[in-house]
């Protein structure tokens, strides 16, 4: 930061209230108050040697090797540790000899024991060492000693492994580990020469931010199992991405050699990411390369038998079929979709369909949140932004963990919990691990009963708005549900049952806490992130929306996949068109119509997914188009499937053999998210686009497919490229356009205005009686003995398709358990430790039972992990009765 000119006087500079002058190798700057020196230095494009320094850590000095000259000081100092002064006069290595030689000398030192294993090192060719020992190290050792050695690798966790004689203790990782990810499980151990980084025994590094540990380490002492020995950086062809596996959005590298992805590494923003990814972004890359990858199109012949097919025959088939079943049909489409793929799908559904049957939401949802979505996220470009999180004094999470379901969310405010102190109340039947590292403070809330504590705060406001109907009545406190005693002050257990480590455990609110939330969420720049899960609870979404209108607060919609928020801008929503413009609206249908070419566009709203599956069951829907849907995910898998069975004809674009390609008739392969360009667009309304880091020439883009199936039924979609299919969104979406930084381009007649207002014709969310988003509706009933209302939400590392060939990430999985309270595992029979059965109906999971302080009769169960399929196998969801009983 150098000093601003004076407006008054041209010419002349502004010195700033703060402002400290220092003089850097005899250039003069101008830094605020608190800056380091080696940052200054930085300002000035000087470049001092180290290697314990990071921006995003807190300064440690440990490594020595930033050693500077300061004048009036009589031994050099690290400059990553000293503030500037005013007046000071630093001499670099550049202009100092006394600093040259301190820092020749502590590269020798570090050279020591270091091993000559440059060739077979993973981090050779891209190391700070190697680079540094060149630069500011002496040419020949003076050391003629026999180099320490020890056995190698040692294994931190399945997926981090550790070569102990390279380590210079910079304790980059350690800090990592302590101060970001909130996950203390590493640390340097021993004293003197024997120091070195260790784990506790029993305790592995099993956190869900492990990988950065080895993208920052400075000298290749932490690798990568899944990498390790693979490739060397010169082999390497790398290509900027974004993360495919949740809403974060996160900037990534692509690196691949011979046509294959052999690493993924955090790539940098500021705005998104910063530095850091969690391990599924990283390491999750392997599901496209699975045995079971689609290599050519298949149709089913008259005799049933699904078999290979050329090309042409297969969209020959394809479109033969649905244009048989034209104002017959739906699409259903899942969250591995880009922007581009999805807006071809929306436009795919009104033209070559004839209808608005298309539903993104491959997950439970209602049509309270379809209208949410309208009202509050369709169309309003970036309203929360991550900066905002790191700003806001308080933030309230409901039907959200950020950890789990949003990583680079959670890392933001924690970094915020740290810096200010920033406050954070969670909404839900249990602490997760994630708000213990958070100091949060717990509202417990049975599932279900959401909408009675969103009332709750909001009622404490006094505004004399009315309540929302719908949902259970409140305690006068609002925290859980009649009869149903709340938790009491303590520390939560962790889903794999080792406790909560790192940072404070949460509190769990007493019956003072309501107000506090609500007193907190008043101030200025307050926000309330809402998840995916309140769509399972009828009026939720609508009490958030009335929470965030009368406190003032800012309301954010955090999904869980990472083509969401994207398919919602790209109309692939039954009461949507592109833009976030109604279907109902005739002035947004002519819009549209006149970008698309055509004279008019069907007007009636189309079904929801559930919808589409019932009528599919009915016999109502003669044909469906899906692609990227997984049935596990669905509410009701085996209710899917069976509308699948009665669909007469099915066509699929897949990645992979699934239960949905078994029951196609015609099933063509798409290209993986390394394989095409495309654009993700982040849970804050901010694009992220990329290109192709693998150039597959066999493959095609859902896009592409899609064109080629509308050309054959004579629709012409006039998308040939994924950069066409954005040029043409952005001038129907001006949200997209304005936070991708595009000129703000409109279609004949289109929308304009500002991007956080919603569109024309969208009104707020309105209380909704019942939930639309399971095809059979789920129970609300209060439990009874041996009985329990069940909380679920998906963990980050879990059984999903897209984690399938990472056998090393799995390893780092938090196993499978239920979680419930003491007085409900002793009704059930069973204790802490003990083996549970969760049932319905439907079916039923055994798991090992951990207590925790929760609300009695609630039982928390992972959605989707091994050994542990909520909705596969036990039909339920968020809020359904269960029996809970010992073990056989």
């Amino acid at each position: 930061m150098t000093i601003p000119p004076n407006a008054d006087k041209p010419g002349a500079m502004t010195r700033p209230a703060d402002g400290l002058t220092v003089t850097i190798d005899g250039f003069e700057i101008t830094v605020p108050k608190g800056t380091l020196v080696i940052r200054a230095a930085e300002l000035l494009g000087i470049q001092v040697p180290r290697f314990c320094d990071h921006p995003l850590l807190d300064p440690v000095g440990a490594c020595r090797q930033c050693l500077v000259h300061i004048e009036g000081q009589p031994k050099p100092p690290a400059s990553c540790t000293t503030a500037c002064t005013d007046g000071m006069v630093v001499r670099t290595q550049l202009t100092s000899e006394i600093a040259e030689k301190a820092q020749r000398g502590v590269m020798e030192m570090l050279l020591i024991n270091h091993p000559l294993d440059c060739p077979m090192c993973d981090k050779g060719g891209e190391c700070p060492l190697q680079n540094q020992a060149m630069s500011a190290g002496r040419g020949e050792t003076r050391f003629s000693g026999t180099k320490r050695d020890f056995a190698k690798p040692v294994a931190l966790s399945a997926q981090v492994l550790l070569d102990r004689e390279r380590c210079v203790q910079c304790a980059r990782c350690t800090r990592f580990a302590d101060q970001i990810a909130g996950d203390p499980l590493i640390e340097l151990l021993d004293r003197g020469p024997r120091e070195q980084v260790g784990i506790a025994d029993g305790v592995p590094f099993d956190s869900y931010f492990s990988g950065n540990t080895v993208q920052i380490c400075p000298v290749g002492a932490l690798t990568g199992a899944s990498y390790r020995f693979r490739a060397r950086p010169f082999d390497l062809v790398s290509t900027p991405s974004i993360c495919e596996h949740c809403a974060a959005g996160c900037r990534q590298r692509t690196d691949h050699r011979r046509g294959a992805v052999t690493r993924r590494l955090a790539g940098h923003d500021p705005r998104v990411n910063e530095e850091w990814n969690c391990d599924k972004g990283r390491w999750a890359f392997n599901y496209a390369t699975q045995p079971d990858r689609l290599v050519s199109p298949l149709v089913r012949d008259e005799a049933g038998v699904l078999g290979p097919a050329s090309w042409p025959e297969a969209i020959e088939s394809a479109a033969r079929g649905l244009a048989a079943a034209r104002g017959r049909a739906g699409v259903l489409t899942g969250g591995r979709l880009t922007l581009e793929d999805s807006y071809a799908y929306a436009k795919f559904a009104r033209l070559a369909l004839g209808g608005n049957n298309i539903d993104m939401r491959a997950r439970p949802h209602s049509a309270e949140e379809a209208q949410f979505l309208a009202g509050h996220v369709a169309g309003r470009g970036i309203s929360v932004s991550y900066a905002d999180l790191e700003r806001a004094p308080a933030v309230l999470l409901a039907g959200f963990e950020p950890e789990d379901e949003s990583p680079i969310v959670f890392l933001r405010l924690r970094k915020a919990v740290r810096s200010r102190g920033l406050a954070v109340y969670s909404l839900a039947a249990l602490a997760s691990p994630g708000l213990g590292r958070l100091s949060g403070v717990l509202l417990p809330t049975v599932p279900g009963e959401e909408t009675a504590v969103l009332n709750a705060l909001a009622d404490e406001a006094g505004d004399g708005m009315p309540a929302a109907t719908a949902g259970s009545p409140a305690r006068a406190d609002g925290i859980g549900a009649p009869d149903m005693p709340d938790a009491t002050a303590g520390s939560p257990a962790r889903a794999d049952g080792r406790g909560v480590p790192g940072g404070e455990a949460p509190r769990t609110g007493g019956p003072g806490v309501v107000p506090r939330a609500s007193t907190a969420l008043h101030s200025e720049g307050a926000i309330i992130l809402a998840g995916e899960r309140l769509a399972e609870v009828p009026g939720a979404l609508s009490a958030a929306a009335r929470l965030a209108e009368v406190t003032g607060a800012r309301l954010a919609w955090i999904p869980r996949r990472a083509g969401e928020r994207g398919a919602i801008e790209a109309g692939a929503l039954p009461g949507l068109l592109p833009g976030g413009r109604p279907v109902t609206d005739a002035a947004g249908r002519a819009e549209v119509a006149r970008a698309w070419g055509v004279a008019a566009l069907p007007g009636e709203p189309g079904l929801d997914t559930s919808q589409i599956l019932t009528a599919a069951a009915a016999g109502d829907i003669e044909a469906l188009v899906i692609a990227g849907v997984d049935p596990a995910d669905l509410p009701d898998p085996a209710a899917a499937l069976a509308a699948m069975d009665a669909t007469p004809f099915i066509v699929s674009l897949e990645l992979r053999v699934s239960a949905v390609t078994d029951r196609a008739d015609v099933v063509l392969p798409v290209a993986a998210v390394a394989e095409k360009a495309g654009t993700f667009v982040n849970w804050e309304g901010r694009p992220g686009s990329f290109s192709a880091a693998l150039q597959v020439p066999a493959v095609e883009t859902d896009l592409e497919i899609l064109g080629e199936i509308a050309d054959e039924m004579d629709v012409h979609l006039g998308l040939p490229s994924a950069a066409s299919a954005r040029a043409e969104l952005a001038a129907l979406a001006p949200a997209i356009a304005a936070a991708a930084g595009l000129p703000p381009t409109a279609a004949a007649g289109g929308q304009a205005g500002s991007a956080q207002q919603a569109p024309a014709g969208i009104r707020p969310a309105t209380p909704q009686p019942a939930v639309t988003g399971q095809l059979g509706q789920l129970g609300r009933a209060h439990p009874g003995p041996g009985a329990a209302v069940l909380a679920t939400w998906h963990q980050l590392l879990d059984a999903g398709r897209l984690q399938d060939g990472e056998p090393n990430l799995a390893g780092t999985a938090r196993a499978a358990v239920a979680i419930m309270s003491a007085a409900t595992a002793a009704e059930a029979g069973t204790a802490d430790g003990g083996k549970v059965t969760v049932a319905t109906a439907r079916g039923a999971v055994t798991v090992p039972a951990r207590t925790a302080d929760m609300p009695d009769r609630v039982v928390w169960l992972p959605a989707n992990s091994a050994g542990c399929a909520v909705r596969g196998e036990l039909g339920a969801g968020h809020g359904t009765l269960v029996t809970v009983r010992r073990a056989e």
